[in-house]
């Protein structure tokens, strides 16, 4: 007998969950990357392509580098959910959060999803694979979503456009900064000495 499989679509603007529902519900779907906006609704991530991920393990690495000459914090890889101060549950591709601030945290809150907002993430937009575009790779939803990290308490963040071969930088208290690629990208005073030259993104 052949087995036929068929996309499940569902209303996810009209579910809401309590914070021991949505963890519980990301548990029993492991194989599902779900996140959930300040207001409560669940986006439903998809897998990224080759490139994509390529791209996003070459910054994540570059980060995690870094971090260990300096030991300065703890690194997150795409697959953490922060739960929010803001009220979302996000899943930066790149997440960084300053030692003492995660020691702070009870060994319970860090098994779970951490309650707290990092000090720096990176989001990488998907490369285009087709006409249509998933929700949560549209650029406005990700400028959305960097603006959601900042109200957050997020310090600093970046986000890589390869469609348009452009970062566009988020700082507290500062209008976003747009940048051409090539450029060289600076930590500042969130990662002290990191510096990151970024070329231009291969088609």
């Amino acid at each position: 007998m052949t087995l036929l499989t068929l996309p499940l679509k569902v209303n996810l603007d009209r579910v809401q969950f309590t914070d021991e529902q949505f963890y519980q519900l990301c548990l029993s779907n492991p194989e599902l990357t779900i996140e959930r906006d300040a207001e409560g609704r669940l986006i439903v991530m998809s897998p990224v392509g080759g490139d994509s991920g390529s791209r996003e393990m070459d910054l994540g690495g570059e980060v995690y580098i870094w971090n260990r000459q300096t030991q300065l914090g703890k690194v997150f890889s795409s697959s953490t959910l922060f739960k929010l101060p803001g009220g979302g549950s996000r899943s930066p591709d790149v997440a960084w959060v300053e030692l003492s601030r995660w020691g702070a945290l009870t060994p319970e809150q860090r098994q779970k999803f951490p309650p707290i907002a990092p000090d720096f993430v990176i989001e990488l937009r998907e490369a285009k694979l087709s006409r249509r575009e998933s929700r949560s790779d549209n650029l406005q939803t990700l400028q959305d979503k960097m603006m959601e990290y900042l109200q957050s308490g997020v310090r600093l963040g970046w986000l890589f456009n390869p469609q348009n071969q452009q970062v566009e930088i988020y700082r507290q208290g500062q209008p976003k900064e747009v940048r051409s690629l090539p450029t060289q990208l600076s930590g500042e005073d969130v990662l002290p000495g990191f510096m990151l030259e970024v070329p231009l993104f291969a088609d």
